[in-house]
C-alpha cells in the first residue's frame, strides 16, 4: 500500500508542519483539549510535501498505487478520484465527445451523466430501459434498443450504460459493446455499484471484461474505501489518455485528500488478498437473507429469477431490494419504520421498495438482524395495497424543446406546479436517491410527470435540483411553452 506507507513515513519523521492542512496533524484537538474521534486519521492528513506524491502529476506512491489498481481491476490505466464517481463520469464523457456531438443516454442514468451533457454542451439522445412493473423499477437496456437508436443516430460519438443499476440489474454489456464498436463509437459504463464484480466469479462479469472503453467505479459504495473515493478505469486504444487527464484535472480539486487516496490503495490491497473469500461469505449470507425475505408474507425480494426478462442478463446477489406492496407500505414508510423501531438503516427507499447494500464489511449478525426486523415489521403491518403509480422510468424520454445547457441561460419565472404543465422546465428535478432526473432543463412538463412528482413529495421522497424541494413551485422558461 504505497500511499499509506508514504503517509506513515512522513508522520514518523516528525517534521514540524508549516503547511496545510490547518489542523496540523490533529494537534488542534490536543491544544484545545477537545476529544476527537479522528485524531489518528488527522495525523496522516497532509499535503504534497516532498515524499508525498501529487495526484495530478504522480511520480511515486500515487503512480505506483494506480498501476497496482489497474492490474487488480483489469485495466490499461486507472485514475484515482477524490471527487467521487461523478468526477469520473464528467471526465470520461467530455473526453469522448466535443461540444455539439450526440451521445446516447438511457433515461435512468444518474444525474452526473446529465450534468456532463450540460458541461460538455452535448446533444443527448435518450433511450428507455426495460421496466419491471411488479417492483416499479427500471431494469436492463436491451442490445436491440441500442441497435435501433444507432440506426437513426449513427453520428453519435459515445453510448453510456449504467451497469449494474442501483437495484443490482445487469444488461448484456458484451453484445452492447459489439454493437457500439462496430460503428466506431465509444462505450462508457457508469459502474458505480459494480466495483466488486471482478473479485469473485460468482458475481456478474465486470464492464472492462466485456469491452467497455471506460468505466467509473465508486469504490466506496461496494468496496471498503472511504466515502467520496472512486476510480476511473480505461481499457481501450480509442481513448485519448492525455485529453482525459486534462478533464480529470478540470473537475477534481487541486487539494486532494491523501487519506482518501490511501483508502483506495488499502481497498485494492484488501480485495486482492482477501476479496474472493470475503465475497463468497457476503454472497452466501445475502442469498440466505433473500430466501428468508421471500418467505415473509407480504414481502418480495428482487433476485436472479429476473434474469432473462426485461433486458436483464445477470444480477448482483449482494443487493437486497425489498418490495412491500402486498403490505400496503411504500418503501419510504418501510425505511422510516426500520430506522425508528429496529435501528436498521437501509441505503435508500423509493415509492415501492427499500434497497439494502451488503458488502464484505457485514457480519452474520447484521444479516440476521435485518431479516428478523423485516419479519417483525411484516407481522405488525396489515393494510391494503398502495395506489399503483408509474415509476420515473415508465415515462418515455421527453423530447426537449431546448438543449439542457441552452435552457440554463434562458430567462425563467417561478410558477405553481399546476401552472407548469405544458411549460418548459428550467431546472433539474431529481427524486433522490437514486438520483435519476425526472425532468431536465429544456423539457416540457406533462401532467403525468407532474402527478408523479407530487406523489413522490407526498410520500416523503426528497427532491434534488429543484429550488423548491416541496415542489409547490417550479422554475420554467419565461414566455415559452413546450413543443
Amino acid at each position: 500500500m504505497p500511499i499509506l506507507k508514504s503517509l506513515k513515513e512522513y508522520k514518523n519523521e516528525g517534521a514540524v508542519p508549516f503547511h496545510m492542512p490547518g489542523h496540523k496533524r490533529g494537534n488542534i484537538y490536543k491544544k484545545t483539549e477537545i476529544n476527537s474521534l479522528f485524531e489518528d486519521i488527522l495525523a496522516l492528513d497532509t499535503t504534497e510535501v516532498p515524499g508525498i506524491d501529487n495526484l495530478h502529476c504522480p511520480e511515486n506512491a500515487v503512480l505506483e498505487a494506480q498501476g497496482m489498481a489497474a492490474e487488480a481491476f483489469g485495466a490499461d490505466h486507472s485514475f484515482f478520484l477524490v471527487n467521487g464517481t461523478t468526477s469520473g463520469i464528467y471526465s470520461m464523457i467530455m473526453a469522448s465527445a466535443s461540444p455539439g456531438d450526440k451521445i446516447i443516454i438511457p433515461r435512468n442514468c444518474h444525474r452526473s451523466v446529465y450534468c456532463a451533457v450540460i458541461l460538455g454542451r452535448l446533444i443527448p439522445v435518450y433511450i428507455n430501459p426495460e421496466i419491471d412493473y411488479e417492483f416499479g423499477i427500471a431494469m436492463g437496456i436491451k442490445p436491440e434498443t441500442i441497435e435501433n437508436v444507432l440506426k437513426e443516430h449513427g453520428d453519435a460519438k459515445a453510448v453510456v450504460v449504467t451497469n449494474p443499476t442501483f437495484y443490482g440489474v445487469c444488461s448484456d454489456l458484451e453484445r452492447i459493446a459489439e454493437i457500439v464498436h462496430e460503428r466506431g463509437m465509444i462505450l462508457l459504463v457508469d459502474e458505480a455499484h459494480g466495483s466488486h464484480f471482478c473479485f469473485n466469479e460468482r458475481l456478474p462479469i465486470s464492464a472492462l471484461e466485456v469491452g467497455a472503453d471506460m468505466t467509473s467505479q465508486s469504490i466506496h459504495k461496494t468496496l471498503p474505501s472511504m466515502t467520496q473515493s472512486s476510480i476511473l478505469h480505461v481499457k481501450s486504444e480509442r481513448i485519448d489518455i492525455e485529453k482525459l487527464k486534462v478533464f480529470l484535472q478540470l473537475v477534481q480539486t487541486t487539494s486532494p485528500s491523501h487519506i482518501l487516496l490511501a483508502s483506495l490503495d488499502a481497498a485494492r490491497f484488501i480485495m486482492q488478498k482477501f476479496g474472493r473469500e470475503l465475497l463468497d461469505e457476503t454472497i452466501d449470507w445475502s442469498n440466505w437473507a433473500r430466501s428468508e425475505i421471500n418467505n415473509i408474507e407480504g414481502c418480495r425480494c428482487l433476485g436472479p429469477d429476473r434474469i432473462g426478462r426485461n433486458g436483464t442478463v445477470d444480477f448482483d446477489p449482494t443487493r437486497l431490494t425489498v418490495n412491500f406492496g402486498a403490505l400496503g407500505l411504500s418503501g419510504v414508510e418501510a425505511e422510516d419504520i426500520l430506522r425508528k423501531d429496529f435501528k436498521i438503516q437501509v441505503e435508500m427507499s423509493d415509492l415501492y421498495n427499500i434497497v439494502a447494500i451488503t458488502t464484505i464489511g457485514d457480519y452474520r449478525s447484521d444479516y440476521e438482524s435485518f431479516v428478523n426486523s423485516l419479519k417483525r415489521l411484516a407481522g405488525t403491518v396489515r393494510r391494503g395495497k398502495i395506489k399503483s403509480m408509474p415509476a420515473p422510468a415508465f415515462f418515455a424520454p421527453q423530447e426537449p424543446s431546448l438543449m439542457p445547457w441552452e435552457a440554463l441561460y434562458y430567462e425563467k419565472e417561478q410558477v405553481d406546479i399546476e401552472q407548469s404543465i405544458g411549460r418548459i422546465c428550467g431546472e433539474m428535478i431529481i427524486p433522490y436517491p437514486p438520483g435519476i432526473p425526472v425532468l431536465m432543463p429544456g423539457e416540457p412538463i406533462s401532467r403525468e410527470i407532474c402527478e408523479y412528482l407530487k406523489l413522490c413529495v407526498a410520500q416523503g421522497i426528497k427532491i434534488n435540483g429543484a429550488s423548491d424541494p416541496k415542489l409547490k413551485k417550479v422554475w420554467v422558461i419565461k414566455n415559452r411553452r413546450g413543443s
